[in-house]
């Protein structure tokens, strides 16, 4: 099964389900990043709600960002989210020591930390962006997120997300489930949710079990009445390029351009969230700089 995000509406309509598997988009930024284990785990968490989260925007003109710091060894984590359920990102450390848990699992709390900060910003095309900060819950990226919807939302919200990897550091399995409460659920809806999370196996094992089915049978396996709104492809893309990051070097300093063609011969350009790296000749950086207005002092 190709990496896929489903919309459902369960519980006689009163209650949002959204799936996504991104075992293959995780794999990516792992291959990207050479992400060690809990890295791969941490960003590949915050990757795969992120793709949930870009899903609910109205258009695709809109887009957020999430950014978590915790104050762990990670450092910061940073992923854009948008409308198709495409995402990108990055963590400063991709190389973190990998931690464990008494139980043998990957201890991403540890590495991301808790005394910091879950945010997402919100570019809605309007004159200011919706922004939305809460305090990390446990680091471990589902509850943070959880804790988000219900409070900066007031969406009660239920989040499961999982990454898998082997002993080699490869994705085995990643996905992501949130569960959201409309207003006219009843406690009874309420109830039978809690009942399924209750008894909900871990994310990554069902990513792993339904691999050769597909996410509308996974929700209608948990809930009998599902009613499968939209299913759709995902995947790891960014829109970085030559030419936005030529745009980039031609906002430099004259001084700096021409320091790039005279002691370096060329420049290297890396984007931060997909580590593509861009390469400039000499002759083209001539060219930029050539080009270029230079701005009035």
């Amino acid at each position: 099964m190709k990496d896929t995000l489903c919309k459902a509406l369960v519980c006689q309509d009163h209650i949002r389900l959204y799936l996504v598997k991104t075992t293959d988009l995780v794999q990516e930024a792992r291959d990207r990043f050479d992400l060690y284990p809990c890295a791969c785990a941490a960003l590949g968490r915050t990757l795969s709600v992120g793709s949930l989260m870009g899903s609910m925007l109205k258009d695709d003109k809109e887009m957020l960002t999430i950014s978590i710091n915790g104050h762990g060894p990670i450092g910061s984590i940073i992923v854009d989210a948008y409308h198709d359920g495409s995402v990108r990102g990055f963590c400063s450390n991709p190389h973190v020591d990998t931690e464990f848990k008494e139980n043998g699992k990957l201890n991403v709390g540890a590495v991301v930390g808790n005394q910091g900060t879950l945010t997402v910003t919100k570019d809605l095309s309007m004159q200011e962006n919706f922004s939305g900060t809460v305090e990390l819950v446990s680091g471990e990226i589902g509850e943070d997120f959880a804790y988000y919807f219900t409070k900066s939302e007031q969406t009660p919200t239920a989040v499961s997300v999982g990454v898998l990897v082997d002993p080699s550091g490869n994705v085995i399995s990643a996905g992501a489930l949130i569960l959201q409460v409309l207003p006219d659920a009843t406690d009874t809806d309420v109830s039978i949710c809690e009942h399924v999370l209750e008894g909900l196996k871990p994310m990554s094992t069902l990513i792993r079990e339904y691999d050769d089915s597909s996410l509308e049978q996974l929700a209608k396996d948990m809930f009998e009445d599902a009613h499968v709104l939209e299913t759709k492809d995902v995947c790891f893309s960014c829109p970085c390029s030559k030419q936005r990051m030529e745009q980039a070097l031609s906002t430099l300093r004259s001084q700096d351009l021409q320091a790039m063609i005279e002691e370096d011969h060329g420049a290297k350009v890396t984007c931060n969230f997909c580590n593509e790296r861009y390469e400039f000749t000499e002759e083209e950086l001539r060219k930029i700089l050539d080009g270029r207005n230079e701005p009035k002092a």
